[in-house]
């Protein structure tokens, strides 16, 4: 039999075991394990080829890695060993360079006992020598018998794995039922208990309906008898209303009897005001009296806003509670407020500059002179002044500063003893020896504290 070639002559047919024997091994496939190690090998003899020495279809794959060839183009190799015969040779030289012990024991007809019968198979279709048929069908049954083999231990092997896991689940499920048989004993055992709690509960529930219907006849009885105490009380209430009704005429009664006594006593005490004013007026004319220029505050020596800044000194505190009691000190007639102005603004708001304490207490101090109308002197303490203080009293409020080597507890002593005998005189300061001097002298001392109050109420 000749082999053709694409664009190759036919070449003789190669001895061998006749040409329908070898036709008829041609046209049968390889079996599987043969054919992938032909193509193997085809695949690893391509890289000692020329392009040109290569049939068309496989000179794709020349560039490609034997494992690459073998998977891409095995088909095409495997076609092209079977059709061109110059091909095929080519690959049985390289055969026999690879491996010349396998290939001269195939060509001698006596493969190695050791070897594998794939390999054998494979080397005798590649080279072809006589009798390769057999030998190629021999490998293939030997293969094939090596398989069934392989086969039967891997079945044994996944029989005996598939009856090991039998026996897990056998065992596994064994536990499963003995569990789900406790898990139902439990769940009886829990349903027994639910349902002896549940009778429980509908007797507890029975008793507790009992109670309420108990529990609303004592509410419909409480109502009845809160119902009657109700109309009793209003009846009561009332009575007591015309009572007060009646109480209340009395006394308004009484209240317009008062009225009519002190109206009497008001006129009388009116005439007598009014006949000492016209007296003094008419004293003030005869003895022609000019209006009082000059308040005794003026008279004393001490020094005014514009020359010294005052220092920090420190007072004990005096405690006073009801702002309403400076605002009735301030009612009296031409009464005179003494301010200790350092021991009003270290009570009040210390942490301020002395600059603004003595801002923020001026403009409380000019408020109050105009609502009460009262004289205002506020008292600084001057006495270790290094430089000129800036400062425009506001209107109403006389500003003191008290002179180097004085301080300003002197000077509202000196300003309280200047004042006339039954002048009222008003001095505030929270310093003990201050206010137990001015009333000494006749004033009334009023703590730092209760000023405070009063300026907030502005």
């Amino acid at each position: 039999m000749q082999e053709r070639t694409g664009g190759e002559p036919a070449t003789p047919a190669e001895p061998g075991g006749g040409e329908g024997a070898e036709a008829e091994a041609l046209d049968r496939p390889l079996p599987e394990r043969v054919r992938r190690r032909v193509v193997a090998f085809t695949g690893d003899a391509l890289g000692g080829l020329t392009v040109a020495e290569l049939p068309a279809p496989l000179r794709q794959y020349a560039r490609f890695t034997p494992a690459r060839r073998a998977k891409y183009g095995g088909n095409a190799m495997a076609a092209a060993l079977a059709a061109d015969t110059v091909f095929r040779q080519r690959i049985a030289g390289r055969f026999r360079e690879l491996e010349p012990e396998l290939a001269r024991a195939v060509e001698g007809g006596a493969p190695p006992a050791a070897a594998d019968p794939v390999d054998v198979a494979a080397a005798a279709y590649v080279l072809r020598p006589d009798g390769w048929v057999k030998l190629v069908a021999a490998a293939s049954e030997e293969a094939q018998r090596a398989e069934a083999e392989r086969a039967g231990e891997e079945a044994q092997r996944e029989l005996a794995r598939l009856r090991e896991e039998l026996d897990h689940a056998r065992t596994a499920a064994r536990e499963e039922t003995e569990r789900y048989r406790t898990e139902l004993d439990a769940a009886r055992k829990e349903s027994d208990a639910l349902q002896r709690r549940l009778r429980s509960a509908l007797s507890d529930v029975k008793r507790g309906e009992a109670e309420v219907r108990r529990t609303r006849a004592l509410l419909e009885e409480a109502q009845a008898g809160a119902a009657t105490h109700k109309a009793a009380a209003d009846s009561e209430a009332r009575r007591l209303r015309t009572r007060l009704a009646e109480a209340e005429g009395a006394l308004e009664s009484s209240r317009r009897a008062v009225r009519e006594g002190r109206s009497v006593e008001d006129m009388r005490v009116r005439l007598l005001l009014d006949t000492v004013l016209d007296a003094a007026q008419g004293l003030r004319r005869e003895l022609a009296l000019p209006p009082a220029a000059l308040h005794p505050a003026d008279t004393v020596d001490a020094v005014e806003p514009g020359r010294m800044t005052p220092k920090d000194i420190a007072r004990r505190a005096l405690s006073e509670d009801d702002p309403a009691l400076l605002d009735q000190l301030l009612a009296l007639p031409q009464v005179h407020l003494l301010v200790d102005g350092y021991n009003v603004t270290k009570t009040g708001y210390p942490t301020l500059p002395l600059e603004k304490q003595r801002l923020r207490l001026l403009g409380g101090l000019s408020v109050l002179a105009a609502h009460s109308g009262a004289e205002v002197t506020c008292v600084f303490d001057g006495a270790e002044l290094v430089a000129p203080v800036l400062l425009a009293p506001p209107r109403g409020v006389r500003v003191l500063f008290s002179k180097p080597g004085q301080t300003a507890d002197e000077l509202i002593r000196r300003l309280t003893r200047a004042e006339p005998e039954g002048r009222p005189v008003v001095v505030v300061s929270t310093d003990r020896e201050v206010a137990d001097g001015v009333a000494a002298a006749g004033a009334r001392p009023v703590a730092s504290a209760l000023l405070l109050k009063r300026l907030a109420r502005t």
